[in-house]
């Protein structure tokens, strides 16, 4: 295969990357993004009632292409204390592009999602949960936060979806 030939783009990288598509396009026919088998996991189209309510999302923020984290905080009794996520659940999207998300965080804690723990001594400990990176922070068994935040959609240019989950 030579760059070029079958299309003529200007770009021998596109060409070649049209030219690996159409191939792998002959040899496997069927072919879903994860936003995809996330959104039909979460619709039970893959073999009944899935009992999943979230499609939980990474968001990319278009300047230097890095994983957007947001930041927000719920009131318990006097305590504010900030959080932070790298996933979200989408709560709505308006007409003009804005959404308001809400901060995902994995349950680890029993119900006390990124705030304060009872430990075995029956006191009440507190921790920060600020990830560096979305790698730091665990998908498995993601819960709702009640912290929502809203975002300007033409501010990322890509989205990823992780598998669907029963967040609330």
């Amino acid at each position: 295969m030579s760059c070029g030939k079958k299309f003529d783009s200007g770009s021998c990288v596109i060409d070649i990357l049209k030219d690996i598509v159409d191939a792998q396009n002959d040899v496997i026919h069927e072919c879903m993004t994860s936003c995809e088998q996330s959104i039909a996991d979460l619709l039970g189209d893959t073999g009944g009632g899935s009992g999943f309510d979230t499609v939980p999302v990474i968001l990319y923020c278009k300047d230097g292409c890095k994983p957007f984290k947001g930041y927000g905080s719920k009131r318990s009794g006097d305590e504010c204390e900030i959080k932070g996520s790298f996933f979200f659940r989408v709560k709505s999207v308006d007409d003009d592009g804005c959404a308001v998300v809400e901060l995902l965080f994995a349950d680890h804690h029993h119900g006390n999602v990124g705030g304060t723990d009872e430990s075995s001594d029956g006191y009440h400990h507190h921790h920060r949960f600020d990830p560096n990176s979305p790698a730091d922070q665990s998908c498995r068994n993601l819960r709702a936060s009640g912290i929502c935040i809203t975002v300007d959609l033409n501010c990322f240019c890509h989205v990823t979806c992780l598998p669907a989950t029963a967040a609330l």
